[in-house]
């Protein structure tokens, strides 16, 4: 069964292009095109099937991207944002993450990274590029995120790991830093891994944006 995608962008242009795109691959297709978020909701009432992934630009007139990636992380749950958009900035990166996004996505991207995305939000749960991910990690500092801690069940130790790790430190310079073997790293970074439910460090961080652990 093809995976379902809808596209929200008000720039008709753009739309007609990306639903092209995906129309050419037998393992997509497009359930509907909206001009807003608010469109968008509109039709998800009426309509009796839920996309599996709502492609959002983030600048929209009547509600923007920001706000209906939140509206979408609360009404349908099970839909998968991806974000579009025609800059990278940090803020808006951190924001969309925040508001429940698993990917984002440039605008000027090459055919072949837009499908990877597509199949990595479906098999993987999110996409971040190698760059839109570095962009990330710089943008964020530390707080106090003891109650998003304690809902993962994260001990002192692997909070500490956590924070530190949600850098560019390599996993040797992380273990120098805390004072500790290499290996007793890598246990750090298992059982935080299997605390947190990801596969990856890039999940990692990203999990950590969501639940407030680490702060633009």
């Amino acid at each position: 069964m093809s995976v379902s995608i809808a596209i929200v962008d008000d720039h008709r242009l753009v739309a007609e292009g990306l639903s092209n795109l995906i129309q050419k691959s037998d393992d997509y297709n497009v359930l509907f095109v909206a001009e807003n978020g608010f469109d968008l909701l509109d039709q998800l009432q009426r309509n009796t099937q839920v996309p599996d992934i709502a492609l959002l630009d983030l600048s929209m007139p009547v509600m923007d991207g920001f706000e209906t990636a939140l509206q979408l992380r609360k009404l349908y749950p099970t839909v998968r944002v991806l974000a579009l958009s025609m800059t990278d900035r940090e803020d808006h990166i951190v924001r969309m993450v925040r508001n429940g996004a698993r990917g984002y996505l440039l605008k000027d991207c090459r055919p072949s990274e837009f499908y990877q995305a597509l199949n990595d939000v479906m098999t993987k749960g999110y996409y971040y590029s190698d760059f839109l991910t570095t962009k990330l990690i710089h943008s964020l500092n530390t707080l106090n995120g003891q109650g998003a801690a304690a809902h993962f069940n994260l001990n002192d130790r692997e909070y500490e790991f956590l924070k530190i790790a949600c850098s560019e430190l390599t996993y040797a310079e992380i273990a120098d830093q805390m004072c500790v073997a290499t290996r007793t790293v890598d246990g750090y970074r298992e059982v935080v891994f299997q605390k947190m439910n990801v596969k990856t460090r890039v999940g990692m961080v990203i999990e950590a944006v969501r639940h407030g652990l680490v702060k633009f």
